[in-house]
């Protein structure tokens, strides 16, 4: 790839919360290689934080807020990001919340109310945003979000998030035959343990890191910096055969058995 494999191309990166969050790598990662870029926050306690982080990627990166619970938020968004750009070339997708108590104990004792809230916010987000920016993706482009190797394996504390990753996946799959047509990709990085403000609220996270480094055939898990340069190349043409997948960024965690 060029030096500058995303000159000229627009982007939209949701879930930038603080410099230690993936959302902030893979933005990172995408200004750096020429892409400009629109981020969101998700309310008034977030904004000034994403704007700092937003400035230091240069004067034309812009910010608005999105809580994307909000079907109304995210129309407007969209509104906003139409002011900023005729058209999209990328998208990161990098939002999920479960409540704590759903993440202790057991997934059986799982409440509907944090099984709907979990799939809610990890998983149709997803799906919506697609629906908002897919318009404006007038010249194909990728759309990208996160998942965790819980989607396919029982992982302790994971819970009810494990089934919503599995659920995101499913969605990736199916938004990549409905929008293949326009030439959108879209697929997901399932990154390793992470170090990372939401992953230190995961009980347990500080073994899962070492067990990692014993296990996986690199001896470790992942740097967030990784994790932005594979969203670095399914942003850019050198991916644009890949569409509806999982790209594993674990240190090759996943295809160890015993």
């Amino acid at each position: 790839m060029s030096d500058k494999p995303l000159s000229g191309k627009v982007g939209v990166v949701f879930g930038v919360a603080n410099k230690r969050s993936i959302a902030w790598s893979i933005a990172q990662a995408w200004a750096d290689a020429g892409a400009r870029l629109i981020l969101n926050y998700q309310n008034e306690r977030l904004k000034a934080g994403v704007e700092e982080l937003a400035a230091s990627l240069g004067p034309d990166t812009a910010v608005a807020q999105c809580d994307l619970s909000s079907d109304d938020e995210i129309k407007s968004f969209f509104e906003f990001v139409k002011s900023k750009t005729d058209r999209l070339d990328l998208l990161a997708h990098c939002v999920a919340f479960a409540p704590r108590e759903a993440l202790d104990g057991r997934y059986v004792d799982t409440t509907r109310e944090a099984f709907l809230l979990s799939h809610n916010i990890s998983v149709y987000t997803l799906v919506a945003v697609a629906r908002g920016a897919a318009p404006l993706f007038t010249n194909g482009g990728s759309m990208i979000t996160l998942s965790f190797y819980g989607a396919e394996k029982v992982f302790p504390h994971y819970n009810v998030m494990g089934v919503a990753k599995a659920s995101l996946e499913a969605s990736v799959r199916y938004l990549a035959a409905d929008l293949g047509a326009q030439k959108i990709r879209v697929n997901a990085i399932s990154a390793g343990p992470v170090n990372t403000l939401a992953a230190r609220g995961i009980a347990g996270f500080t073994d899962m890191l070492k067990y990692y480094s014993v296990r996986a055939p690199l001896g470790r898990s992942c740097e967030l910096s990784e994790i932005g340069q594979t969203a670095l190349f399914l942003g850019s043409d050198g991916s644009s055969g890949i569409t509806g997948q999982v790209i594993y960024v674990d240190g090759g965690y996943q295809v160890v058995g015993m």
